[in-house]
């Protein structure tokens, strides 16, 4: 037996490998396995290069517990370790043996050395956070003896003999008494499949028990077969012409989820794997936080990590990287338009809000993207902006989009609007009055507008002389029944001559009364800039116009003012309550006169 102290680069590495470890204590588990992985793949190269004999054994990882004993164990049947190798790989933190590997075969494998992780040097070293002791048999593909390292600390080890007669490695950790659940199979299950689902070798788990007793006239029960827990050939690994329409649907690579109302940010739906090692789920720096709201996994062998595999670097390659996932993502949907528009009218409901937002975030991806956005109108095609302009703008019409934010509520003025040749689109989500905002202004060279249905009424008028005399007269009435002095009247000849009046809200003091309720809630409500739109053809204001201003006209004007109001919008509680009671009387004299 020989003992040593691991020489190590920097003082006291085992606490600042504890420190940054705590936080994802279960990584041990991604490390370990990780490691057996890189010793089989070493193990294969050899052979396929000659340099080894091979055998019929099939790759394989073990993961037992042992509830008794307080062991978990980790056995590959891997390349191996000789004493010189330990001591060299394992008793020198800083010094990695797939780097070693990879550096000694660089020119004999032409790049075939990229699938043995190589970045991690000190992942052995998280089997401490959980053990009070650790123990290493290894026997080499070689005919060096097999040997045991024993450690209780990370610092401190010995060396002797090992009886192991296999080719490979198992790790055997007795678990300390504060991580005691990772013993419990489901929590050993649970953690693997976390981590290490996809990884590329079969990864078995199982647990040691005492066997039962049989009962008389019994045969003994058999110990439970252990059970793979990972898919070693991943939906990403195939080749698109491999994967069915039915594997894109049920996982996907990088895909939008279905959403139910509203979107909302949510994070950690995109996973990222280092050759099929899960990292983690939180990567902000690899993926454009719009695109955080993707589901999906990405699996990149460049990505520089730090020592737990956790944190990304901010450096130029992985910029570069979130740059590419994004064009990608935007050449995708440019492609689905072009070649499948049928398939994506029909999920673009589910789509659009992250589109939108992603149009909001990145301009780049706006560029990239916007020949590809369409509006569902509300007589149910999909458009886009330009074919809506060329079919509903003619030459030297100003270029106004109509559209709308509750197709019931708005039915009366979406129909005006269709009366007059006029499609209207509907816009009614969370993010569309920041959108159409935002639209304006990244092509305010085409002078492009967006208008509410209840916005204005230039469409719906016709041009012609109105008495300003008259105006001002219907003004005094309908703010007096209103009870608004502010209210602002007009008189217009409207092309429906059955229209009596609309209420109009000027578009851009809407939106930022909105906005400002939205965020500032409804103590920072604004107030709206609103406007009485009279029908200067009707019979109904012709009469107005020259009755005297008494209780009948004010009631007269109280209810078309009511009237215009819910053609927006319900009306609110008094306001409600003083209609039906108005309505009710207007009945009882129709029917009392006749």
């Amino acid at each position: 037996m020989s003992k040593g102290t691991v020489s190590i680069n920097a003082e006291n590495i085992m606490p600042v490998i504890k420190q940054w470890l705590y936080s994802d204590k279960d990584i041990f588990m991604r490390e370990l396995v990780a490691n057996g992985c890189d010793a089989i793949r070493k193990y294969r190269w050899l052979v396929n290069n000659g340099q080894a004999e091979g055998d019929d054994a099939p790759d394989r990882i073990d993961v037992i517990t042992d509830k008794d004993k307080g062991t978990l164990t980790f056995i590959d049947n891997g390349i191996g370790m000789s004493e010189e190798e330990i001591v060299k790989y394992i008793a020198q933190v800083a010094f990695s043996g797939a780097t070693d590997f990879i550096t000694k075969y660089t020119e004999e494998s032409k790049g075939e050395g990229a699938g043995i992780i190589g970045h991690f040097g000190l992942g052995f070293y998280s089997a401490f956070m959980v053990s009070d002791k650790v123990v290493i048999d290894s026997k080499s593909y070689t005919d060096a003896p097999a040997v045991r390292w024993t450690s209780e600390d990370g610092m401190e080890y010995e060396i002797e003999p090992s009886d192991r007669t296999e080719r490979g490695t198992a790790i055997t950790l007795y678990i300390d008494e504060a991580d005691k659940d990772f013993l419990n199979l489901w929590t050993l299950r649970s953690t693997l499949e976390k981590h290490c689902a996809f990884m590329p070798v079969p990864i078995f788990v199982s647990e040691v028990k005492k066997p039962e007793e049989p009962k008389e006239g019994e045969e003994p029960k058999k110990p439970d077969e252990p059970q793979q827990i990972n898919d070693t050939h991943p939906l990403w690994m195939k080749r698109p012409n491999e994967c069915t329409d039915e594997e894109y649907k049920v996982k996907g690579i990088l895909y939008f989820p279905r959403i139910k109302n509203e979107f909302t940010a949510s994070e950690g739906v995109i996973k990222l794997y280092n050759n099929q090692v899960f990292v983690a789920d939180n990567i902000k720096e690899v993926i454009p936080e719009f695109l955080l709201l993707l589901k999906g996994c990405i699996d990149c062998p460049d990505l520089p990590l730090n020592v737990s595999r956790s944190f990304l670097q901010n450096d130029g390659y992985v910029k570069k990287m979130a740059a590419y996932i994004t064009r990608k993502v935007a050449d995708r949907l440019v492609s689905e338009f072009n070649t499948k528009r049928e398939d994506y009218q029909r999920y673009w409901n589910d789509i659009h809000p992250f589109v939108k937002y992603g149009c909001i975030k990145d301009e780049k991806f706006y560029e990239r993207v916007k020949s590809a956005l369409i509006y569902k109108t509300t007589g149910g095609e999909y458009v886009t902006l330009d074919e809506y302009l060329n079919k509903n703008c003619a030459d030297g019409e100003d270029k106004v989009v109509y559209y709308a934010s509750d197709e019931k509520r708005q039915a009366q003025m979406i129909k005006l609007y269709n009366d007059q040749g006029k499609d209207v689109i509907l816009l009614n989500t969370l993010i569309d009055n920041n959108f159409i905002s935002f639209l304006e202004y990244a092509d305010r060279d085409a002078k492009i507008s967006f208008k509410r249905v209840d916005a204005a009424t230039d469409s719906l008028t016709e041009e012609g002389e109105v008495s300003e005399e008259a105006k001002q007269k219907l003004e005094g009435l309908f703010r007096k029944a209103m009870g608004d002095d502010t209210v602002e009247v007009q008189l217009k000849p409207f092309k429906d001559d059955a229209l009596i009046s609309m209420i109009t809200v000027d578009e851009q003091n809407r939106r930022f009364t909105e906005m400002s309720s939205r965020w500032g809630g409804r103590d920072m409500k604004l107030p709206e800039k609103r406007t009485l739109v009279l029908n200067d053809k009707h019979p109904l204001v012709k009469w107005l116009q020259g009755a005297e201003a008494n209780e009948r006209t004010e009631t007269v004007c109280a209810q078309v003012a009511d009237l215009a109001e819910m053609a927006r919008q319900p009306l609110m509680a008094e306001r409600m309550v003083d209609f039906l009671k108005r309505s009710n009387e207007l009945l009882t004299q129709l029917v009392t006169e006749e």
